[in-house]
């Protein structure tokens, strides 16, 4: 999380300007995107800190200033608060979370898994709107295709569709397989590539690099770009689900 820190401050710091927008968060200008993860680094900070918890503690930040070095201070000082919080806490650690019954631990190490992910791919935002992408670091791609799929798509919420399966292939070597039914929607590391178990059962898979995945995941690139084989429909009907409780 240090590392990817460092670099999207880099990428910030490279900007013309923090009125420059952000091509994949189209609302938003870098200051935008540094306001946002600085204030969440702070915001999971305090959660953090509260351990096990109802509700989410208040909050009372500071604004973020608009000169460029000052502002990076203040994002720097917020990832300080948060890492501090989560050595502190140690992985073990019971935490409030907002992702509840998925496959992920309500945990301070759980939390500090999904917050890397997310000043990753937004180090990506902030290197594209200055016009340098470069793709995610290996582990860190790898870990964010499943942080994705155990975090945010696994849940005891019934699947609304016909039963499905979809399987995810790295070109590093790793794949992943979902199953949706009336129980709702579970994964799993796959050893080895497997072909669709049920012919009953929609089926369809997608290949391309950790990168690649976690872009199509987090909707900064389009499913096109990955390699699809089967029953793309339900990569459609997956995108438009909205679980609710």
């Amino acid at each position: 999380m240090d590392e990817r820190s460092a670099a999207f401050r880099a990428a910030v710091a490279a900007a013309p300007s923090l009125d420059v927008r952000v091509p994949t968060c189209p609302e938003w200008t870098v200051f935008d995107l540094v306001r946002h993860l600085g204030e969440g680094r702070r915001r999971w900070a305090a959660i953090v800190a509260a351990g096990p918890a109802d509700a989410p503690p208040d909050i009372a930040a500071p604004a973020p200033p608009r000169v460029r070095e000052a502002l990076l201070a203040w994002f720097a000082a917020s990832t300080a608060q948060l890492l501090s919080a989560l050595r502190e806490a140690g992985p073990d650690r019971g935490c409030g979370t907002w992702w509840g019954d998925s496959q992920s631990p309500q945990t301070a190490g759980a939390v500090a898994r999904h917050q890397l992910q997310q000043v990753a791919v937004h180090t990506y935002d902030a290197q594209v709107a200055v016009g340098a992408p470069e793709p995610l670091p290996d582990e860190v791609a790898l870990d964010g295709v499943d942080d994705f799929l155990t975090t945010c798509v696994a849940t005891t919420i019934a699947w609304p569709h016909e039963p499905a399966v979809i399987d995810y292939h790295a070109a590093e070597g790793r794949s992943w397989r979902l199953w949706f039914s009336a129980d709702g929607a579970r994964t799993a590391r796959l050893s080895a590539p497997l072909a669709a178990e049920d012919p009953g059962v929609a089926y369809v898979s997608a290949r391309g690099t950790a990168n690649e995945l976690v872009m199509f995941f987090y909707g900064r690139i389009q499913m096109d770009l990955l390699q699809l084989e089967g029953d793309r429909r339900v990569l459609d009907q997956l995108i438009a689900w909205e679980p609710q409780e």
